[in-house]
């Protein structure tokens, strides 16, 4: 067969010839003909860009979706914080600043006030205003009447505080030296005087001014007139570059002590300077030799200078008045060990001769000092302590502040912009304020 044969012998098949047909006529005219080929061709791009208009329309919802999820979770603060935002839709108890009235918690208030008012303790009796920067120190005069602040604005503001819920204080301002930033500040001579430590380009400076006392009363019309306070002392570079982290002061009234004001200066470094309140002599130096000061203080009796340095003992020197009542000299006296880690903060009690330490270790540890240390005889831990305080992950907090009520049974204490009431005699918590400064 045909088939059978191999390829390159076999004949091609005719090719049959059929009659030659006319096409049947199509049913679309010519120019419905060229309308579908342009359709046709258009077709292709069309789909494109609507597919990709789609696509543009999702990704701009979940965009607008995210936006108006952050806005509702936007905080209060933040809200208010925005300088566009009209004056009357701010916040309650948002004032512009340096101005406001007192901070003062009423029975009836609006919603608005009571919102606000939660921030604060049931404790919080009233509102110093007039600050227009941080407030970096404090200090009450020895008869509680007036109060001495320092400021980030270089400015020193002395409250007068016969009525502490009063609606308006009396204030008196003093300006620092230009370029002077001050870092503490601390009462001498009862009230009439205060010693301000500030921080400059070349170092820390120390500055008294006399006569500080608030406005006088009454309907005097030449008290517009009075001239502020004028230096009465400086001291300039006292611990070189360093600045100084804490001031105190106490009146020498142990031993042949004449009752003036003694005021240390402690420094960021490891040195701490003794001062005559007000003469502004340079009375001793000393040393703690441990990396770094945190913070010290002097007994009330003006005796015994301590310090919270970097290391978990404390060093403990005594002023020696001389039978003229000058300092004699300044030397340590004793040491207190028992805690495991750095201490952050301590006071002396009211009567000179207990001391509390707070530590990083979480104690609270509380030392009696009266006792021979001239015949060796080391000082004892009373108590021990535990700190109370946790944060939320459940870490022991660190007291950065202490100080003791007058009568030594309340022991208040700071952490970050917590404040906290303690006995000192248990370390039970009396009281606690969580928030007790905004912003802080």
């Amino acid at each position: 067969p045909r088939s059978l044969l191999p390829e390159h012998g076999r004949k091609a098949d005719p090719v049959p010839v059929l009659p030659h047909t006319q096409p049947h006529p199509s049913p679309l005219s010519g120019e419905k003909m060229a309308a579908v080929q342009v359709a046709s061709g258009l077709s292709v791009p069309l789909l494109s860009a609507l597919l990709g208009g789609a696509v543009a329309l999702v990704f701009l919802a979940g965009y607008l979706r995210r936006k108006r999820a952050d806005i509702a979770h936007l905080p209060p603060s933040a809200a208010a914080a925005a300088p566009d935002l009209p004056k009357q839709v701010r916040p309650a108890g948002q004032n512009k600043k340096g101005g406001g009235h007192a901070r003062v918690h009423h029975h009836h208030a609006s919603a608005a006030d009571k919102e606000a008012g939660k921030k604060h303790h049931h404790l919080d009796v009233n509102t110093l205003r007039g600050h227009t920067d941080c407030v970096t120190a404090l200090d009450f005069s020895s008869d509680a009447c007036n109060l001495a602040t320092v400021c980030a604005d270089g400015v020193v503001r002395v409250f007068r505080i016969d009525d502490a819920s009063s609606k308006s204080f009396k204030i008196l301002k003093i300006n620092l030296p230009a370029g002077a930033h001050p870092t503490a500040i601390a009462y001498s001579e009862g009230s009439s005087s205060v010693v301000v430590a500030a921080q400059a380009l070349l170092g820390s400076s120390l500055y008294m001014y006399a006569d500080v006392g608030a406005p006088p009363t009454g309907g005097n019309k030449q008290q517009g007139k009075l001239s502020p306070p004028e230096i009465k002392w400086d001291h300039k570079k006292i611990h070189g570059k360093e600045s100084v982290l804490n001031l105190a002061a106490a009146r020498a009234t142990h031993g042949t002590g004449d009752g003036s004001t003694i005021v240390i200066s402690c420094s960021e470094a490891t040195d701490i300077k003794i001062w005559h309140g007000k003469s502004g002599k340079e009375l001793g130096t000393v040393d703690t030799n441990q990396l770094k000061n945190n913070m010290a203080d002097i007994s009330p009796n003006g005796r015994f200078i301590a310090a919270a340095a970097f290391t978990a003992d404390v060093k403990v020197w005594e002023i020696v008045y001389s039978k003229d009542s000058s300092v004699k000299e300044v030397h340590r006296v004793m040491q207190l060990k028992g805690h495991k880690s750095a201490v952050t903060s301590l006071c002396f009690t009211p009567d000179s001769e207990k001391i509390i330490t707070a530590s990083k270790d979480g104690t609270i540890r509380v030392w009696n000092i009266n006792v021979r240390y001239h015949l060796d005889e080391d000082p004892k831990t009373l108590r021990v302590l535990p700190v109370p305080l946790h944060d939320s992950k459940g870490s022991t907090c660190l007291y950065e502040h202490m100080g003791i009520s007058p009568d030594g049974k309340v022991l208040a204490v700071t952490s970050g912009s917590t404040l906290q009431w303690l006995c000192a005699e248990t370390g039970v918590v009396l009281d606690t304020a969580e928030k007790a400064h905004e912003g802080v």
